[in-house]
């Protein structure tokens, strides 16, 4: 039980990351990433509006941020 616990309080400070770094995205596109952390890049190219080679640099620099690969 403590791992599910520490599982979802990462969660949490995750999802409050994204929410700050990319406030154009709502709860149920940030929910859709557990588990599929891949998927944060092309939403945000889709939101933002910019290119594949951008959303993918600023989500590699995110995920350095937050210790994820």
């Amino acid at each position: 039980m403590g791992t599910d616990n520490k599982k979802k309080t990462e969660w949490k400070e995750i999802k409050g990351k994204i929410k700050s770094k990319w406030g154009k995205l709502g709860d149920s596109d940030i929910d859709k990433f557990k588990g599929n952390m891949h998927l944060v890049a092309a939403k945000v190219q889709t939101v933002y509006k910019i290119t594949k080679d951008k959303a993918d640099k600023e989500y590699s620099e995110f995920t350095k941020t937050i210790n994820l690969k």
